[in-house]
């Protein structure tokens, strides 16, 4: 393991876990199989169609290195349960932040009022197809070798004093190096008045480092993370490396870049994560419930092209290890791979239960939610573009004058009328078909649908960034992205 590295290891570390034994979840909240039926029961007396009860015991280590040492910490434990009602499309929450049944009892009651009070359309229960069938950890996408749960926080400072090591010796214009490390087990469990049972356990490791450097006449800072969903068995001296490596890599043209003359011109976005963009500006107007609710502008296209026919964009859950992916939802819906353009077509829409009954399809298991505290949203989870036909130096070299994008940074996106502005981290220009100067101080606005349209090459590079990246939709989840190398005619430069 990436311990034996640093000198720590240990026995406590060998251990396996995957998706245990029901009885190791039902032990861990206390709860039987014939309480679960009778909490499910109380959810929808009254009239309520469906009800579900969703369980979660997260641990979480949080580290922070800041001037050579490991200067905070914190080790957390969140538990308890959320349950849900619906009647048709009313929707009633509520949760106990312990699992007596005194406390379970009363949430159940309270979702059960509150979606008796609430105006909405009336339904039948559910989406179509149901999920009786119990885990199969032979099936499992993030089996742990080493549990974070088996570490003290003390245990993990090696780690961070090694990056810390590792960036300093790569340049000598470093100031600040600030390393941060979080990990979390969370155990799940879900049950709904279907009588479907789910259980597993999750693993999240995220290692971040942000740089500060100065040439003594103007300061640059460059951030770099990598998440997985893994246990200790993440933290390799190669990750290290290629954390330190990536930390350094291109700072002289940091300090030599310049803002370039602003206007609409073609922009190449290269591959891997600049496909947030791509998350961002069209990935939210997939899910389905701004489509259902008339706010996307995607509502009522699917079926047709909506881009160039060597464009498919996919959604999914069941890549191993990586940060968006999920056995089954949290809803209970095994995790699976969605097509959302299919050579051009807009083919699907993002699925949670509520807007899959509404469309009367299969929920396509992206009903996710931050904690037992939240209702699930179709959310995303690995969103990114497949490879197209095109040479990336071909892409390149087609381009007159325009910009390359390496990395987007924050961004804001209308998903009703599709509208993005996003800031350029890392770029060039494009002169003649060749990377010349790098650019700094630029915004890429456009539209998401037309910037879709507008894609003229896709490059057979598609790369899923590994960073750690969060989506924000009333509620936080890990997700990840990618892209290709591809190219936009017509975007809007926010220059000089």
């Amino acid at each position: 393991t990436g311990y034996e590295l640093y000198g720590e290891e240990s026995s406590s570390f060998l251990c396996e876990i995957m998706i245990l034994p029901i009885n190791y979840y039902t032990d861990t909240f206390a709860v039987t199989q014939r309480q679960l039926e009778e909490l499910a029961g109380i959810a929808v007396a009254g009239g309520g169609t469906y009800s579900d009860l969703y369980f979660e015991n997260t641990f979480t280590i949080d580290l922070l290195l800041r001037d050579g040492e490991v200067s905070s910490g914190a080790s957390n434990i969140d538990y308890g349960v959320g349950i849900r009602t619906l009647k048709g499309e009313k929707t009633g929450y509520a949760y106990a932040q312990t699992t007596d049944m005194a406390s379970m009892k009363d949430a159940a009651r309270a979702a059960a009022a509150i979606s008796r009070s609430h105006v909405g359309l009336e339904m039948e229960p559910t989406a179509t197809r149901t999920f009786r069938g119990r885990p199969n950890a032979e099936a499992d996408r993030y089996g742990i070798k080493n549990d974070w749960r088996t570490c003290e926080s003390g245990d993990l400072v090696p780690v961070l004093k090694r990056l810390e090591e590792l960036i300093q010796g790569k340049d000598s214009r470093i100031i600040k190096v600030i390393g941060m490390l979080s990990c979390q087990t969370s155990d799940i469990m879900m049950y709904n008045s279907l009588g479907e049972l789910k259980y597993e356990t999750r693993p999240l490791g995220t290692i971040a480092v942000s740089v500060i450097f100065s040439d003594g006449k103007s300061v640059r800072n460059n951030h770099i993370s990598k998440s997985f969903r893994m246990g200790v068995e993440m933290l390799t001296d190669d990750l290290l490396k290629d954390i330190a490596a990536e930390a350094v890599r291109n700072i002289d043209d940091r300090f030599a870049a310049k803002r370039p003359k602003g206007g609409k011109m073609p922009v190449v976005m290269g591959a891997g994560a600049s496909g947030i963009l791509l998350h961002e500006a069209m990935g939210h107007a997939f899910e389905a419930d701004f489509n259902r609710k008339g706010q996307s502008v995607f509502a009522g296209r699917l079926g047709t092209k909506i881009c160039n026919e060597n464009i498919s964009i996919v959604d999914d859950g069941t890549i191993r290890y990586n940060r968006g992916s999920l056995n089954f939802d949290d809803e209970g819906v095994p995790a699976q791979r969605t097509y959302m353009v299919k050579d051009g077509i807009l083919t699907s829409y993002l699925h949670d239960r509520i807007s899959a009954k509404y469309y009367d399809v299969t929920p396509t298991g992206n009903g996710r939610r931050e904690s037992f505290r939240y209702s699930p949203l179709p959310r995303m989870r690995a969103t990114y573009m497949e490879n197209g036909n095109s040479d990336p130096e071909s892409i390149i070299a087609s381009v007159k004058k325009g910009i390359f994008v390496g990395e987007f940074a924050n961004g804001q996106v209308k998903i009703g009328e599709g509208d993005f502005t996003f800031y350029v981290k890392s770029g060039y220009m494009i002169e003649n078909g060749r990377l010349t100067q790098p650019v700094k101080d630029i915004n890429i606005s456009g539209n998401g649908p037309q910037a879709l349209a507008d894609i003229v090459a896709v490059g057979n590079d598609a790369k899923i960034d590994d960073g750690a990246w969060t989506c924000g939709k009333e509620q936080n989840v890990p997700v990840s992205c990618g892209i290709p190398t591809v190219l936009v005619n017509n975007l809007i430069v926010g220059g000089n």
